[in-house]
C-alpha cells in the first residue's frame, strides 16, 4: 500500500506527465528542426534503473543533469559555442526548451516582449520557498510595486552614502589577514574571508546589521547557512519539475508536513537551511522596527533597510509593502549579496593569481591612484584597469547561468540571423509555444564569436581599454551591464548590481595594494549552482578557495 506521501509523488509526477503531453501537441514541429544535444529519455535523458541509483545519489542524468551538474561548465560552454544562438535541449518527460542567446531574439524577451515572457514556475516556485515573497519571487503587479519602492535604495547617490562602510570592512578584512600573515607567504581559504567581508558588507550597507563576521572563533548560525544553501539546492535538483505543482497542492501547513516525511537527506538539508534563514530575517526585522522607533529623534540612517521601512512608512497604500515583504526582502538581499559578490571577488582574485603581470599591472594603478587614502566614489570607478580587469572577468565567468523565462502565451520570436534547417530550410522567426521555457544563454551571449571577435573565450581585460568591436555595439543585447548579460537587462535585471560594482571594487582597492597572491598546487573547480563557487577538485563539494597570500611591505610590490 502506498502510503500518503507516496500518493502524493504519484499525483505530481502525472501531472507533470500529462502538463508536457498537451505541451508537446500543441507546439508546433518547429523545435524539431532545432539543433541540440541529443534527445535523451523520459525522466532525464536516460534509463530508469539510472534514475533510481539517480535519486539515491543525489543527482540526475541526460540533459537537464548536464545542465545543473555541477560539473556542467563545460556543457554550458558547449551549448554556447557547438549548435548556433538558438538551441533545443530536452527537458523531463519529452519537454522540449530552449537555450538562447541570438540578440535580437533576447531583446524582444527581456525588453519588448517583457509581459508575455515571465520568469519560469520553476525558477519563481523555487525562490518563494527560500526566500518568501521577495523580488525574486514574485511577478506581475506585485513585483512592480516591489521594484518601484527598491530601485531609489540602489542609485549610485546611495552607494556613495555607503562606500564608507565598505572601506571599513575592506580595511578590517586586510587586518584581519596580516594578524595571520605575520611569518610571511601562507595558503588561506579566500572564499572563507570574501564571504565575511561580504556578510559584513550588507550588514552595516544593507541592513544595518552588524553579523560579527570578522570576530574571532565566532560561527554565526545565519551566516552558515546563507553559505551554505546554494549549494545544498544544487543536491535537490531532481525536484524542480515538480515544485509548481508541490506549491499548488493543499494548504501550507500541509505542504510543510509532507516535507518533513520526504525521506531524503538533502531535502531535509535544505528545509533546514531554509528555516534557518526564515528565523533569523524575521528576528533582525522585528529588532531593526524596535531600534528605529527608539532612534526616532536620532540622525538619518544609511543602510538600505533603514531607507526601505522609511520608504514604506510613507507610501501610499497601494504601494506599501506588507511586513512579510519586506522580510523576504531582507533574506533575498542578503543571500544575494553575500554569496553571488563573495564568489565574484574570488573569481577575480584566482584568475589575478593566476595572471601575475595583470595582478602586478592592477597594483600599480590602484596605489598611484590611492597615495595612501580611500577613493571617492567617482575616483574608484575612473580606474580604467580596475574596471577593465572586473568587467572582463563577469564578462567570461557570470556567476550566475541558470536563469529562464516561460512564455505565458504564443508568440513569435524575430532572429538576428536565420536558422538553417535539416530539410534545407531557412527560419526567420521562432515560433514559441505558450509554456515553452526558454533558458537566458548568458554565457552564449557574453562570449559569441560573432559579435565579440575570435578571442571572445580568453581573459583579456585589455578589450575594454578600446573600442569594441562594431558588430558588438549594433546588436541589441539587452544586458544592463557592459553590452554583457551577466545582470540580465529589463525589468528583472539585478536590481542590485551597482552594490556589487561598488563592493567589489571597493574591496580590491584596498586588498590588491597589500597583499600579492599566487595559486597552490590544488586544483580549483568552478562548479555550477544557483552562483557558481570553487572547490578543491570534484572530490570536494566544500566551497573553498586556497591560494598563496604574501604581504607586501610597502604595499606596492610583490612577486610569486
Amino acid at each position: 500500500m502506498l502510503g500518503l506521501l507516496g500518493w502524493t509523488c504519484l499525483w505530481l509526477v502525472s501531472c507533470m506527465l500529462l502538463r508536457n503531453i498537451r505541451r508537446r501537441t500543441m507546439a508546433s514541429d518547429v523545435l524539431d528542426q532545432l539543433p541540440g544535444p541529443p534527445v535523451g529519455s523520459l525522466w532525464t535523458g536516460k534509463t530508469f534503473s539510472r534514475v533510481h541509483r539517480s535519486l539515491r545519489n543525489g543527482a540526475t542524468v541526460g540533459n537537464m543533469h548536464q545542465f545543473f551538474d555541477r560539473r556542467g561548465l563545460e556543457f554550458h560552454a558547449q551549448l554556447a559555442q557547438d549548435y548556433g544562438s538558438v538551441v533545443k535541449i530536452n527537458g523531463p518527460f519529452w519537454r522540449s526548451m530552449l537555450y538562447l542567446f541570438d540578440p535580437k531574439a533576447l531583446h524582444n524577451i527581456i525588453i519588448k516582449q517583457q509581459a508575455i515572457f515571465e520568469e519560469g514556475r520553476n525558477f519563481i516556485d523555487a525562490n518563494l520557498l527560500v526566500f518568501g515573497p521577495g523580488l525574486l519571487a514574485t511577478i506581475g503587479e506585485q513585483h512592480r510595486r516591489q521594484r518601484k519602492m527598491l530601485n531609489p535604495l540602489f542609485s549610485m547617490a546611495q552607494m556613495r552614502r555607503i562606500l564608507p562602510i565598505f572601506y571599513t570592512a575592506s580595511h578590517t578584512l586586510c587586518n584581519a589577514l596580516s594578524s595571520r600573515l605575520k611569518d610571511g607567504s601562507r595558503e588561506i581559504d579566500l572564499l572563507e574571508w570574501m564571504s565575511r567581508v561580504s556578510l559584513e558588507l550588507i550588514g552595516q550597507g544593507g541592513l544595518g546589521y552588524n553579523f560579527d563576521a570578522f570576530a574571532e572563533d565566532v560561527k554565526n548560525e545565519y551566516a552558515e547557512a546563507l553559505k551554505q544553501v546554494f549549494a545544498a539546492l544544487q543536491n535537490v535538483f531532481i525536484f524542480r519539475p515538480l515544485l509548481p505543482y508541490l506549491t499548488a497542492f493543499g494548504p501550507p501547513w500541509l505542504r510543510r508536513r509532507l516535507a518533513e516525511w520526504v525521506p531524503y537527506a538533502p531535502f531535509q538539508r535544505v528545509k533546514t537551511l531554509i528555516d534557518t534563514m526564515a528565523v533569523h530575517s524575521e528576528a533582525i526585522f522585528i529588532q531593526k522596527m524596535s531600534a528605529m522607533r527608539e532612534d526616532a529623534g536620532a540622525g538619518e540612517k544609511e543602510d538600505i533597510m533603514s531607507v526601505l521601512v522609511k520608504e514604506n512608512n510613507v507610501a501610499s497604500d497601494e504601494d506599501k509593502l506588507p511586513d512579510g515583504d519586506i522580510i523576504a526582502q531582507l533574506t533575498t538581499m542578503t543571500l544575494a549579496a553575500t554569496d553571488t559578490t563573495a564568489n565574484s571577488i574570488c573569481r577575480v582574485l584566482h584568475l589575478l593569481a593566476q595572471h601575475p603581470e595583470a595582478q602586478q599591472r592592477l597594483r600599480e594603478e590602484i596605489v598611484e591612484a590611492r597615495q595612501g587614502i580611500d577613493l571617492p566614489y567617482d575616483d574608484l570607478n575612473q580606474l580604467p584597469y580596475l574596471d577593465a580587469v572586473l568587467r572582463e572577468t563577469l564578462r567570461l565567468y557570470p556567476p550566475a547561468t541558470l536563469l529562464s523565462r516561460e512564455a505565458l502565451e504564443d508568440t513569435v520570436l524575430p532572429l538576428s540571423q536565420p536558422i538553417r534547417c535539416p530539410d534545407g530550410r531557412f527560419m526567420h522567426e521562432l515560433p514559441i509555444a505558450k509554456g515553452t521555457e526558454i533558458i537566458m544563454g548568458v554565457l552564449g551571449s557574453n562570449t559569441n564569436k560573432e559579435l565579440w571577435g575570435e578571442d571572445a573565450l580568453e581573459w583579456k581585460p585589455d578589450r575594454w581599454l578600446s573600442p569594441l568591436p562594431d558588430a558588438l555595439m549594433e546588436a541589441p543585447i539587452p544586458g544592463v551591464y557592459n553590452k554583457s548579460m551577466s545582470f540580465l537587462g529589463g525589468k528583472r535585471a539585478c536590481i542590485g548590481f551597482k552594490f556589487a560594482e561598488t563592493e567589489i571594487k571597493a574591496v580590491l582597492s584596498v586588498l590588491i595594494p597589500q597583499f600579492a597572491l599566487d595559486v597552490t598546487d590544488k586544483p580549483i573547480m568552478w562548479n555550477v549552482a544557483t552562483v557558481t563557487y570553487p572547490t578543491v577538485g570534484w572530490e570536494s563539494d566544500k566551497p573553498e578557495l586556497p591560494l598563496f597570500v604574501t604581504p607586501l611591505n610597502d604595499g606596492s610590490q610583490g612577486s610569486r
